[in-house]
């Protein structure tokens, strides 16, 4: 039978339905219920248990433990934010501040009133994180609303991984598009007649360097701060590989060099033939202008001319003019990101293997890659037929 105490008593026991031991340990009590605050863990023997529960209430003594029950929504969303900053790069760290800042958004301004950021992490339900997704949908897109629900999705399930929490109030809330909405800008390859429109644009576009990086983009499946993020010495020329090592990205309004995306980002990518001279050529330009081949090793391939060449050109600048070729040309909207998809969708359709696919691209494995071209390879699967008939070959009357 469980004992029940004051502050700093607890109990052990056997929770026959889990085939677990549980360790209970009071920390205080709720001012406003006057209910007891536990702090509880689940260990697979009775000795750890019995251990655990000891360790906190010496350490509960000792005023070094506070109570979890405590914890606002903010304050471990705060917590999640500072742990994956050592996982993740600052631009992707800095999306999820912004994700979760739509939601809490004491998060970014501790003065702001922020209602669920109050809240006791043990205390929300669904209905909150309902109520908070449904007060977005009227001033974000869809596609927005989606990434606040995955993100706050990710910082309770660390509380549930860590048993602060009982279970995820974030799995049974779904955002679903309105009747007749649609999902937002997916992904999508280019069709090979505008491939061959946009290649011929960038032959006789005025800045080689805008035209080489946007080329090197749809070529060779670069990212745009991966392209951006290339010296020489990345460059095998002999070869015709390029070798991915680093990232010129922006947060906020800082630019920044910085590792590839993923572990896998930094990779060696065959550059295609017709694209190989078009690099060396651009190459001869800046031979032409006084640099030796010694001094351009470790010079950026895209250098921002403002800058004196000591930084690569600014991120936007690609984006604005691919905006500008692609009005000119007619073609229908497509992003600088979608010549990276077009190039891995090339590849599957001509039959690379996914594994390889995802190698080239630097995806962290091959399910992202399944993930993102299902839709080609779905319609590759319908295209395998095998009929008996043909098998069989011609057979005469019966």
């Amino acid at each position: 039978m469980k004992r029940r105490g004051g502050k700093g008593t607890g109990t052990v026991f056997y929770d026959r339905r889990r085939g677990r031991w549980v360790a209970q340990l009071t920390v205080g009590h709720d001012p406003a219920t006057g209910l007891p605050r536990k702090l509880t863990r689940v260990f697979p023997t009775r000795k750890e248990a019995e251990a655990w529960r000891v360790e906190q209430a010496a350490r509960l003594h000792k005023g070094l433990l506070g109570s979890p029950e405590a914890i606002t929504v903010r304050e471990w969303a705060s917590r999640w934010l500072e742990g994956k900053a050592q996982e993740v790069r600052p631009r992707t760290l800095a999306l999820y501040l912004q994700d979760l800042g739509h939601a809490i958004p004491s998060l970014k301004d501790p003065k702001t009133p922020d209602p669920f950021g109050s809240l006791r992490l043990q205390a929300v339900q669904p209905s909150h994180i309902r109520g908070v997704l449904e007060g977005l949908k009227g001033r974000y897109s869809l596609r927005t609303v989606r990434a606040v629900r995955q993100r706050l999705h990710q910082v309770f399930e660390e509380a549930l991984a860590l048993e602060v929490i009982a279970r995820n109030p974030v799995d049974p809330v779904k955002v679903r598009a309105p009747k007749g909405e649609g999902q937002g800008k997916a992904a999508r390859a280019l069709e090979p007649h505008e491939v061959s429109a946009f290649l011929k644009a960038l032959d006789h576009h005025k800045d080689p360097r805008t035209a080489l990086a946007l080329r090197l983009c749809l070529a060779c499946g670069l990212r745009r701060g991966e392209v951006l993020g290339l010296k020489w010495e990345d460059l095998d020329l002999e070869a015709g590989i390029l070798t991915v090592r680093r990232a010129w990205t922006e947060n906020g309004k800082e630019l920044l060099l910085t590792a590839p995306k993923t572990a896998k980002g930094g990779r060696a990518v065959p550059i295609p033939h017709q694209t190989l001279q078009r690099v060396k050529a651009y190459r001869e330009l800046w031979l032409r202008q006084g640099f030796s081949p010694e001094e351009l090793q470790d010079r950026w391939v895209f250098p921002s001319l403002e800058a004196d060449g000591s930084r690569p050109i600014h991120p936007h600048s690609l984006n604005k003019a691919l905006e500008r070729i692609r009005k000119a040309l007619g073609l229908p909207h497509f992003r600088l990101h979608d010549l990276r998809h077009t190039y891995g969708s090339f590849l599957l359709a001509n039959g690379a293997p996914v594994e390889l696919v995802s190698e080239r691209m630097g995806h962290a494995n091959p399910n992202i890659t399944l993930a993102v071209y299902r839709h080609l390879l779905e319609e590759e699967r319908r295209g395998w037929v095998l009929d008996p008939e043909d098998v069989a070959g011609p057979r005469g009357e019966a």
